[in-house]
C-alpha cells in the first residue's frame, strides 16, 4: 500500500478517540482509515466512500480479515452523495470528515485507465467506470474551443490553445486513442522550450482532461457542503488538495463558511509536508492540508 500523505498531521488534527465516528470521504487505498480505526477501537465506526468500485472490493478483503471488521462501512458511491450515503447507513453526527483529493498512486500505476502519461494505455481517465464520459471522448469529440478553455480553467496550461490546436489537426487523419498519441500530439503543440521545463510538457494537459472526465471542482464543492452538514458541533472537516484550483476552493468555502458562523478554521495557512515525507513520497510535495471545525452551538 502506498503511503498515505501527510498521515501524521491527520492524525494530529483529529485527534481520534475510542468511540468516535468518521467518515473518509476518499478512502483510496485506506491509509488514512486504518489509523484512525487504530485509534477508535473497540467501539468507533469509520465510513468510508469510494467512485472505484475495484478499489473498494481490494480494501474490504483487506478488512474482512482484520479486527476492523465490524467497525467499518466501506460504500461504492461519490462523496456528492454524502448526505444520502450517511442517512442510509445511519450514520449521522460525525467526529471527522476527511477529502484526500486528486489521482491515487493506485490509479496512476495499476489501473490502466490513462491517468499517467509515462504508460501507454487506453484514454480512460475514470475514477468511477460507471460514467459515460472519458478522455477519449473529450479528446476526439469536442470543439477547439472547448478543448482550450478545460486546458486553460482545469489546467492553468499557457499553451492551451495551441495544444487544443494541434488535437483538432491531429483527430482528422485519426482518432487519439490511447496516451500516447496524446503526448506526441502536446509535443508537437508546445515550444522545444517548454518540453525541456522542470514540469513534463504533459502534466497541466493530463490534469484538465481528468478533472473535466470526473467533474472534480464542481463535485469538490458540493462534497465539503454534504461534510460540513453531517458533522455534529465541534467536528472536523479536513482536506488535503494536490494543485491550485483545489487548495482556493477549499480554501474560499472555509472562509464563507466562517464568516457564516457555521465554522471555525483552524489553518490559517495550509499545512505542507516536511522535508523527510517529501523525500520518501514524491506525491507529498504539493499536497496542501487545511482544517476546520464546525462551530459549537452557544
Amino acid at each position: 500500500m502506498h503511503a498515505p500523505v501527510l498521515l501524521n498531521e491527520v492524525i494530529e488534527y483529529f485527534d481520534p478517540k475510542p468511540g468516535q465516528k468518521f467518515v473518509d470521504a476518499t478512502i483510496d487505498g485506506g491509509g488514512h482509515a486504518l489509523a484512525i480505526l487504530e485509534r477508535i477501537m473497540p467501539n468507533g465506526k469509520l465510513l468510508g466512500i469510494d467512485p472505484d468500485n475495484e478499489l473498494v472490493n481490494k480494501l474490504k478483503l483487506k478488512i474482512q480479515n482484520s479486527e476492523f471488521k465490524n467497525n467499518a462501512i466501506l460504500v461504492n458511491d461519490s462523496y456528492v452523495n454524502l448526505k444520502k450515503i450517511v442517512g442510509e447507513n445511519d450514520f449521522m453526527e460525525v467526529d471527522g470528515v476527511l477529502f484526500d483529493l486528486g489521482v491515487s498512486s493506485w490509479h496512476l500505476e495499476e489501473a490502466g485507465r490513462g491517468f499517467s502519461f509515462q504508460k501507454n494505455e487506453p484514454l480512460d481517465m475514470r475514477f468511477g467506470l460507471g460514467q459515460e464520459l472519458t478522455a477519449e471522448k473529450i479528446v476526439n469529440r469536442y470543439s477547439y474551443d472547448e478543448l482550450a478553455e478545460i486546458f486553460k480553467d482545469y489546467g492553468e496550461e499557457r499553451f492551451a490553445k495551441s495544444i487544443a490546436a494541434g488535437i483538432t489537426k491531429a483527430r482528422k487523419d485519426k482518432p487519439i486513442k490511447n496516451t500516447f498519441e496524446l503526448v506526441e500530439v502536446i509535443k508537437n503543440a508546445v515550444p522545444f522550450w517548454y518540453r525541456r521545463g522542470r514540469i513534463h510538457y504533459a502534466t497541466r494537459t493530463f490534469q484538465a482532461l481528468r478533472i473535466a472526465v470526473n467533474n472534480e471542482l464542481d463535485n469538490l464543492k458540493s462534497g465539503l457542503e454534504c461534510g460540513v452538514n453531517v458533522l455534529k458541533a465541534g467536528g472536523k472537516i479536513v482536506v488535503i488538495s494536490f494543485h491550485s484550483l483545489e487548495d482556493r476552493i477549499v480554501k474560499n468555502f472555509f472562509r464563507e463558511r466562517a464568516k457564516d458562523g457555521d465554522l471555525a478554521i483552524i489553518t490559517k495557512k495550509p499545512i505542507v509536508a516536511g522535508l523527510a515525507e517529501t523525500s520518501e513520497n514524491p506525491r507529498a510535495r504539493s499536497a496542501k492540508l487545511r482544517v476546520a471545525e464546525k462551530e459549537r452551538l452557544g
